[in-house]
């Protein structure tokens, strides 16, 4: 049986009895997988897909089996096609739920799986074709993989390149090809294990008063500016890899005193993520404001509606930009 047909046969819905996990799948449940004080998790209707905005994974019944599991992704595929195959699945006794501690362990186990993060320059042809994908400088995208927070790598067959601190905190991986990954259908896949809250580059900011804080990757275009602006001395880009993330507590000293410039995205989740980084980094004594995109265009007379977008600015509004970087 090919895994294709086994994930026909065996859904969510189905492994989610199959575990004895706690309460009912659903478009708003609480995740099975992590001290979850609210739901924070999302099943689709099929039972094909889940997601946890709290950080824990996401993807199809593989990779749900698999964090259920903790085996390596071949091993899990290989198993997964055995229980879809076999006769129908008992009922197994609910796990008790893990305490901070057996989940901090669990995750490091899952960490284990991860692929090696190989540096920028063993592979000089990718890093010429990640700045042509993301439009941006070749220089931005140097600065960033000499912070340690850029590598590639491969992931599920898939050459890739992944988003990353020095201490592997968290990390989120994205095909070189731009295409969303097979079965989450989304371009961006946060590695099992992975602290998804987790605001890469904060620790790596530690000596530099200026921050650029952005929405998801959009670090790389704030590489690009800094880069292109000569800041590298003194300025930082640190990504919140989700809009719904919240800093953590224990990240928040990091920003204590900084000068910190907000880059989310120009719409509704975006103007919300801002607001309440603001509301959080003013705790510590940080001096916080927004970039604001309204009535910035693209080169083709589209709206901008992130930082990204404003490396294709329209030339004849590149003034603008000229205090993207606060001092």
């Amino acid at each position: 049986m090919k895994i294709s047909e086994a994930k026909t046969r065996l859904t969510i819905h189905d492994l989610w009895r199959h575990f004895g996990f706690e309460g009912e799948p659903s478009k708003s449940c609480r995740c099975p997988f992590h001290e979850d004080k609210g739901p924070s998790c999302s099943v689709t209707e099929d039972g094909a897909l889940f997601n946890c905005f709290a950080g824990c994974a996401g993807g199809d019944a593989v990779d749900f089996y698999q964090l259920a599991t903790g085996l390596p992704h071949a091993d899990a595929c290989r198993a997964f096609i055995k229980l879809a195959g076999g006769s129908p699945m008992p009922t197994a006794p609910r796990p008790p739920r893990r305490k901070p501690a057996e989940e901090e362990a669990a995750k490091a186990e899952q960490r284990k799986t991860w692929p090696p993060f190989e540096p920028l320059h063993d592979h000089p042809q990718w890093l010429e074709a990640l700045a042509r994908l993301r439009h941006v400088s070749v220089d931005g995208v140097k600065l960033m993989g000499a912070r340690g927070l850029l590598h590639f790598t491969g992931w599920k067959d898939s050459p890739s390149w992944v988003v990353t601190d020095g201490e592997r905190v968290n990390a989120q991986v994205r095909r070189m090809d731009g295409q969303p990954w097979p079965g989450i259908k989304a371009k961006a896949q946060t590695l099992p294990g992975a602290r998804a809250a987790w605001p890469v580059g904060a620790r790596e900011s530690l000596a530099m008063p200026f921050v650029l804080l952005t929405e998801g990757v959009d670090t790389i275009a704030a590489h690009h500016f800094i880069a292109a602006h000569a800041r590298a001395e003194d300025t930082a880009a640190v990504a919140m890899l989700g809009a719904s993330n919240l800093i953590p507590t224990d990240a928040l000293p990091l920003f204590a005193g900084k000068r910190v410039r907000i880059m989310a995205h120009a719409d509704e989740a975006g103007r919300v993520a801002a607001a309440k980084w603001k509301a959080q980094l003013d705790t510590v004594g940080a001096h916080v404001d927004a970039a604001d995109f309204a009535g910035l265009l693209m080169a083709d007379g589209t709206p901008a509606k992130d930082l990204n977008d404003l490396t294709r600015i329209d030339p004849k509004q590149a003034h603008e930009l000229e205090d993207l970087i606060p001092r």
